[in-house]
């Protein structure tokens, strides 16, 4: 390039760059598209040559998000997420369902496929299964899990997996965490990503679809590793929560489901302890070894305590034992059924895991559970109920089996 005669002007090297990277307004870069002519319905359609760029640039209409994956509208009962992130879709998505059963008390989880999830493994795949887990509560209790899926990046599960003793105050309160993990055999299994749907999403008897993309979950440091302010921080604020909640409020620590059923031929209660389910883990290999006894207060002769046997290492175990009380109905209306369950500990003594009292001072389900019982003789009346860390005054000085 030349100006005057004999005069060689000098070209700096921004201007060779495609973007201007001088100080100021950032200018809009061409794009190949602008050296096309457009051609479409409407007077601006169908002007301009071949070569001819337009004069000023539409703004680019953008898709919503769920049509940049290619998803179309869900319909009654689906939930898609629309996550647009790199970072998000990258991990992959997880196709499930999710039913409420109010009638039986169940939480239906079917765990149906997932695509293009993270190659974790050296062979450019994964070997993917998922953890189901209900927060808050303890994890060892109420973890679920699929089988494994071997060498895919795109598994099919269809399997079902079902919690039992769920209650509408759970459906309001807890959240659900679907974990996709990948199973590595000769180290520690690697985490891909996770889903945490409120389960106050969920209507009673009405499946709900749901076809979402991963996320991330940066874990929390654990307190050993967090600095003196940020554990000063955490008490506090794990202090404001309880106050908010309540001063008396429990900690619970489980459920268990009872039958009552008073008999008029045989003239007496007769109890049944059906099962347990999202024990406290009680033992340091992360389960408990629990039983169940029950007593009728006021128990002058102390000849009302009835208890099941031991079942081992586990969380989630299963009785169906029954215990009679012979008893007038008048009665037993003016009596307190105690059911507590214990942790079985050879050559110590045994841990209180939590417990529950039926009677006239009840509160809640637990009041409702025995009116009913006295209202409608000989008919077997099941309901779950909350184990609390509240330990009975009699049964603590009952800690033996």
């Amino acid at each position: 390039m030349r100006g005057r005669r004999g005069d060689r002007m000098t070209i700096n090297i921004q201007e060779h760059m495609a973007i201007n990277v001088c100080p100021g307004p950032i200018r809009p870069i061409r794009q190949i598209s602008d050296y096309f002519p457009r051609r479409g319905p409407g007077p601006e359609g169908g002007g301009g040559g071949f070569g001819e760029a337009p004069a000023r640039l539409a703004p680019l209409a953008l898709a919503p998000p769920a049509a940049l994956f290619g998803a179309t509208t869900p319909e009654d009962g689906a939930e898609v997420d629309s996550y647009d992130s790199d970072d998000t879709t990258a991990l992959g998505m997880l196709e499930f369902d999710l039913l409420y059963d109010q009638a039986s008390c169940t939480l239906h989880c079917s765990i149906l496929r997932a695509k293009g999830l993270k190659p974790m493994d050296f062979n450019g795949l994964a070997d993917p299964y998922v953890k189901l887990h209900l927060l808050p509560g303890a994890c060892k209790a109420n973890k679920l899990k699929t089988k494994t899926q071997r060498n895919t990046l795109n598994p099919v599960w269809n399997e079902d997996l079902t919690y039992s003793g769920i209650t509408d105050d759970d459906i309001t309160h807890k959240v659900l965490r679907i974990s996709v993990c990948d199973e590595d055999k000769l180290s520690h299994n690697e985490f891909i990503g996770e889903i945490r749907v409120p389960l106050r999403r969920l209507k009673p008897s009405q499946k709900k679809h749901f076809n979402i993309c991963l996320e991330r979950q940066v874990p929390l440091a654990s307190p050993s590793s967090m600095s003196a302010a940020l554990r000063g921080i955490s008490c506090y604020l794990k202090e404001l929560e309880q106050v908010q909640q309540g001063p008396g409020l429990l900690e619970e620590r489980g459920r268990i489901l009872l039958s009552l059923s008073y008999s008029s031929r045989r003239r007496g209660l007769l109890v049944g302890i059906m099962r347990c389910a999202h024990l406290a883990a009680m033992d340091v290999n992360g389960y408990s070894d629990p039983y169940v006894k029950t007593y009728l207060r006021p128990d002058v002769d102390k000849k009302s305590k009835h208890k099941t046997c031991v079942k081992k290492k586990t969380l989630n175990p299963e009785f169906n034992e029954e215990f009679f009380y012979e008893m007038e109905l008048s009665t037993l209306a003016t009596k307190t059924l105690e059911v507590t369950v214990w942790d079985y500990d050879i050559g110590k003594s045994n841990d209180f895991i939590g417990g529950v009292s039926l009677g006239p001072g009840a509160r809640g389900e637990a009041r409702k559970h025995w009116s009913d019982c006295l209202r409608q003789p000989d008919a077997a009346l099941e309901r779950w109920h909350t184990l609390t860390s509240e330990l009975p005054p009699a049964a603590g000085a009952l800690p033996s089996a």
